[in-house]
């Protein structure tokens, strides 16, 4: 299965480091090209444990790849980063092993300072927010629901800024995010952000998941004044998904994200606490939760598509 070594620091010296985030890393290769690498850290609630998932960083890298091929056959006119998961030739062997499966290069955009978040279901944040107002994302819905229940009508988009690592992101109206990066942006996003999401509702489910919500993040071709899919997609660290046969409104749901880890935290008084060292099994369960959406999705053990 490739290296089985637990990676929370990737610090690569063939290539210039620009950013390092919560999960991924993010190098300069060329004017053009970035290369994502996917560590093993996880976190909850805007903070990073101290430690690690197994394989998360080849799971995210390589599932995310599955749904750019797929959405990319799914949405008409859709367009992503995503290039190749091939190791720049500029990476020295032995750094090149290590990440190799868990980084791609993608097209370097100029990318929108928005989460472009769209809920399916009434859960998390939203459901607390439904019980106090009856609203979600300050749009009303109808009495009665229950936790977990469909959004009726469909889908909804609820934009939020996005934060610097370390603060927490903001909840925003529409209009609002239309002033952050101009009308006509504004409104492709949502367009676009609604019909992946409900394309990987549709393929999810036909493999026995379901897909409550997620966070997508969009950039501008400046050259095409094209808005592009970037970042990760639909894995389990930006998307809430729950196995279908075992779904039951009414309450919380089993899941094959990290609710499992967010959960423990609750439970033990550590959400939002910085350096959480998190018990093996509680990080064994939440890696199994991942490696199985990812075979689900994808037809294909993580051991299976590492061998190509």
């Amino acid at each position: 299965m490739g290296s089985s070594q637990i990676l929370t620091k990737i610090n690569l010296t063939s290539l210039p480091k620009l950013a390092e985030g919560k999960v991924r890393d993010l190098y300069s290769v060329d004017d053009k090209t970035l290369l994502f690498v996917a560590s093993d850290r996880i976190s909850a609630y805007d903070v990073v444990m101290k430690n690690g998932v197994p394989h998360k960083g080849a799971l995210l890298t390589l599932q995310s790849v599955h749904w750019f091929n797929v959405l990319s056959q799914k949405v008409p006119g859709l367009k992503t980063h995503f290039l190749t998961t091939d190791v720049p030739a500029q990476v020295e062997a032995e750094e090149a092993r290590l990440i190799r499966n868990r980084s791609m290069q993608v097209r370097k955009l100029k990318v929108f300072p928005l989460e472009a978040i769209v809920r399916g279901y009434v859960t998390g944040s939203a459901w607390k927010e439904y019980q106090a107002h009856g609203t979600v994302h300050g749009t009303p819905l109808p009495p009665g629901l229950r936790e977990c229940d469909a959004v009726p009508g469909g889908p909804i988009y609820t934009p939020s800024t996005k934060a610097p690592l370390g603060q927490h992101d903001e909840n925003i109206s529409r209009e609002r995010a239309a002033q952050i990066v101009g009308e006509r942006y504004a409104a492709r996003i949502e367009e676009l952000a609604l019909r992946v999401f409900r394309a990987g509702q549709e393929y999810a489910a036909e493999r026995g998941i379901i897909i409550a919500d997620t966070k997508f993040e969009f950039g501008l071709d400046v050259d095409a004044d094209e808005v592009v899919l970037v970042d990760e997609v639909l894995t389990s660290d930006s998307s809430r998904m729950w196995p279908k046969d075992k779904y039951e409104p009414g309450r919380d749901q089993e899941s094959f994200d990290k609710q499992f880890l967010r959960n423990w935290l609750t439970e033990n008084g550590l959400k939002g606490k910085e350096g959480v060292e998190v018990p093996e099994d509680v990080l064994a369960a939440t890696g199994e939760r991942y490696a199985e959406v990812f075979r689900r999705l994808t037809g294909r053990t993580l051991e299976e598509a590492l061998k190509g």
